[in-house]
């Protein structure tokens, strides 16, 4: 399902996409498509391609600031100006984490290319996120760990938690990984107490 499309960026790695609304397809997609957390697919519709993860979400209404009296009723500014009821928007800060390189071998890290603006920004099938999150030798990896702290601020340990949770909660997942997943939530609560502590 297409969701967004890219429309800036912070850096390399952190992209800032508009989601599509009503204007923009028949069938825009709910809030609970693009929520905290999500896993998308950045340039390639049929899944794979760049993965990145949706980290914040920013409301963009400059109605707001609009002080002045209108000329028309709302209802009518959608025949007289249907440009203006688009202005309203929900902007997503997506992390990139990685790609699905060659024959759809997963490799988490820094991807190489520069995405450009109005890139389509789709949701990943489950057997895509499954795969991005696992090695050649059937575990799972979160190679990225250290990408996440470092570029989404103060929403890195809840947006690793929410990763965890997702990774235990498959059917794929050993009790071998599962045991490794539940000493790096431990860790990630520990942190974030700790970090509530010095506050």
């Amino acid at each position: 399902m297409n969701i967004a499309k890219i429309v800036s960026s912070n850096s390399h790695v952190e992209y800032i996409a508009r989601v599509v609304d009503s204007l923009d397809a028949a069938n825009p997609p709910k809030a609970d498509d693009y929520g905290f957390g999500t896993f998308v697919s950045v340039g390639s519709p049929d899944g794979g391609g760049i993965v990145g993860v949706v980290f914040n979400s920013m409301l963009v209404n400059p109605e707001y600031s609009g002080y002045g009296p209108r000329l028309s009723p709302k209802p009518e500014l959608g025949s007289f100006s249907p440009d203006f009821l688009n202005e309203q928007g929900c902007l997503l800060a997506i992390l990139l984490l990685g790609r699905f390189a060659g024959e759809g071998e997963p490799a988490q890290g820094i991807p190489s290319p520069v995405i450009p603006a109005g890139t389509d920004v789709t949701s990943i099938p489950e057997r895509d996120f499954l795969a991005f999150h696992t090695d050649t030798d059937g575990s799972l990896k979160l190679n990225y760990y250290s990408q996440v702290l470092l570029h989404t601020g103060s929403f890195a340990i809840p947006l690793l938690e929410k990763i965890i949770g997702m990774l235990t909660s498959t059917e794929s997942c050993s009790d071998k990984d599962a045991g490794r997943l539940g000493v790096l939530r431990r860790s990630l609560v520990w942190q974030r107490n700790v970090g509530q502590m010095r506050l």
